[in-house]
């Protein structure tokens, strides 16, 4: 197939891979790198090797394979918030490889929850989200906002834990009915965990993602943080 005529999973699958440099700040191996076909540039992605990851007490090696599993929970919920990611092998060993998002990085949750009333509504697909997969570290700077007003979100690597640990930003919506669509989202994983999902993760981590959203469901009231301690740090 032309290059013309391949998408961004596409590209991430095939394309050869060349660090272009390490993205600052972050706790693990992560590098901005070129995706090129038959010698053309044709996108750029965030690639984490596994072998760049170091070692933490509460999650087992392979932050990588979250990372996928968030994208397919997005896709199986129809919330399309996370870039399109792939796992394979790269200049540095396996690793996820996620697409690029060009997006205005003076914009985060804060900014976006304060000055676009219009994006609330988008919002609260991370508040949802965020429960499922029991994200750990939804800091401001994970929600980004491209040229089209899409919001995605990004590192996902510490997810899917089996124990609550819930870690977030976004709670300002605590206390508000989760809309209709998004209840339906919640409802289709709490029915079938969604296999692209279920085969990255352990047994006890989709039962307990089910449990999440299956509780969501009978609960359709986003929750509100009583300890107010569920927050990450740094927040942005």
């Amino acid at each position: 197939m032309p290059a013309d005529e391949l998408g961004p999973l596409d590209y991430l699958e095939c394309a050869e891979i060349d660090i272009e440099g390490r993205m600052p700040w972050s706790s693990n191996a992560t590098f901005l790198v070129n995706l090129s076909v038959e010698g053309q540039q044709v996108g750029q992605a965030i690639y984490k090797p596994l072998r760049g990851e170091r070692p933490l007490w509460d999650f087992e090696p392979g932050l990588h394979r979250r990372e996928l599993a968030a994208y397919w929970l997005s896709v199986a919920m129809g919330l399309d918030l996370v870039p399109p990611t792939v796992l394979r092998e790269g200049p540095l060993g396996e690793g996820s490889v996620q697409w690029f998002v060009e997006a205005d990085h003076q914009q985060h949750y804060f900014t976006i929850y304060e000055n676009r009333d219009d994006l609330h509504e988008a919002l609260k697909a991370f508040a949802l989200f965020d429960v499922i997969a029991n994200n750990t570290d939804r800091k401001s700077g994970h929600v980004l906002i491209d040229a089209d007003d899409h919001l995605w979100g990004i590192d996902h690597g510490l997810c899917f834990a089996a124990d609550f640990k819930l870690r977030t930003v976004v709670w300002e919506f605590g206390g508000q009915p989760v809309p209709e669509h998004l209840l339906a989202a919640a409802a289709r994983v709490a029915d079938t965990p969604p296999l692209d999902v279920a085969t990255l993760l352990s047994d006890d981590e989709v039962i307990a993602m089910q449990e999440r959203a299956q509780w969501l469901v009978e609960h359709p009231v986003f929750p509100v943080d009583q300890s107010g301690r569920r927050y990450p740090w740094p927040l942005v």
